[in-house]
């Protein structure tokens, strides 16, 4: 079934895309281990050329690449989007220095990114961020009795050389930690300031003071906690501007929102495709399961709200190769309705497959614990919500 007029080529190219992930990555993801980073898989990637694409592609493209993905090997899919997802903002705010060093490695499969933004206090609300970084202070010199208190602390520089920070606090639930090579960081650089007061920082993993631990999740990816014990970073390690990080998140959400979308449909339409097989070649009731009428319209509604899904993401994510101005509303209605039916999709394949599905290794198993992840991570559904009501009043007042 085409959906959004998509080219032949492109066509093609989803299809040697399902093909690739079920015939060279999802054996290398069998031989992987829950919870830590598959660096094979990770290789391979890079050596087909799809992480490089990464910084070459638009939405629309990389929507394209993670349905594809999804639909065959779903851990290959969450190995590309994380790369992608930690990486770009070196891509689009780094600098000359910073994507030299990083994004061939990135691109080859040889270096593992991640994006540290979420904390145990400041999840969804991302503007709450606590992780401290704390300018070095030079020497005070004492005041001359009378005089009053010294004066403030000036950012400290070394001689010739940048600014310099300690990152002190916490970070939780990020993916490909603590195993990642390096990490997008956001540190609270401006107390009390909001969402204007948060910078991005590239910090390589050797750092002193930056320690991990893993997180026993649902999710079989890499997710796990940070700590910083006053990590140095300097001027050189900010990505983009100090005090406008909040600006380098939101633009990567912005972008791979909709591809979380395309991630979802691709799981959506896998499950659909499991439920067609086997209600027509399950007997039951004296025919087959298709031919009972409540069977029939499930499967239809499944389709239904598969391909609404698929129609949206793929428009939110022309949007953005079009840089047209309502992307964050778009983004957060394609990851809503694309998250949520996804869930719906998988939950009546089980219901239709029976205990079969609820077997450990079955296609169903696996997506069951694959599908609930996405409602919650790069804001949850109530999140998307609150965008989407954001930009339909904000465009209301300004007519």
């Amino acid at each position: 079934m085409t959906a959004f007029s998509l080219e032949p080529a492109q066509l093609a190219w989803c299809a040697e895309l399902r093909t690739l992930a079920a015939e060279r990555l999802r054996p290398l993801a069998d031989k992987g281990e829950p919870g830590h980073v598959n660096r094979a898989l990770v290789a391979e990637l890079g050596s087909l050329g799809l992480l490089g694409r990464l910084f070459t592609s638009g939405a629309l493209d990389l929507c394209l690449m993670r349905e594809s993905l999804a639909y065959a090997c779903t851990e290959a899919e969450t190995a590309l989007a994380l790369q992608g997802l930690g990486a770009h903002p070196v891509h689009a705010h780094g600098t000359q220095e910073q994507r030299a060093r990083w994004l061939p490695r990135v691109a080859d499969g040889t270096a593992i990114a991640a994006f540290a933004l979420s904390e145990p206090g400041a999840g969804s609300d991302a503007a709450a961020l606590e992780l401290r970084a704390e300018p070095e202070s030079r020497a005070e010199p004492e005041s001359p009795q009378g005089e009053g208190p010294p004066a403030a602390p000036a950012l400290a520089a070394a001689p010739d050389g940048p600014a310099r920070w300690r990152l002190t606090g916490e970070k939780c639930w990020i993916s490909n930690a603590p195993e990642a090579d390096f990490y997008t960081v956001f540190a609270r650089t401006a107390p009390s300031a909001g969402a204007r007061g948060v910078t991005a920082f590239l910090v390589p993993a050797d750092r002193p003071g930056l320690t991990g631990r893993g997180l026993d999740m649902l999710s079989p990816h890499p997710i796990g906690a940070l700590d910083f014990d006053a990590v140095p970073v300097t001027a050189d390690d900010v990505l983009g501007a100090v005090d406008r990080g909040f600006r380098v998140a939101m633009g990567t959400l912005n972008l791979f929102r909709p591809s979380v979308g395309a991630f979802a449909v691709g799981m959506a339409q896998a499950a659909l495709d499991a439920t067609l097989a086997h209600t027509a070649g399950r007997d039951a009731f004296g025919g087959k399961l298709r031919d009972l009428q409540a069977v029939s319209h499930q499967v239809a509604e499944m389709a239904l709200r598969t391909e609404a899904a698929r129609l949206m993401v793929h428009a939110a994510a022309s949007a953005h190769d079009a840089d047209a101005p309502d992307v964050p509303g778009r983004s957060a209605m394609a990851k809503l309705l694309a998250t949520e039916t996804a869930q719906y999709v998988v939950d009546a394949a089980v219901q239709l497959h029976g205990a079969r599905a609820l077997q450990r290794g079955h296609l169903l198993e696996h997506l069951y614990r694959e599908v609930r992840a996405p409602r919650i991570y790069e804001g949850a559904s109530e999140v998307q919500r609150g965008i989407i009501a954001k930009e339909l009043y904000a465009r209301q007042e300004a007519r």
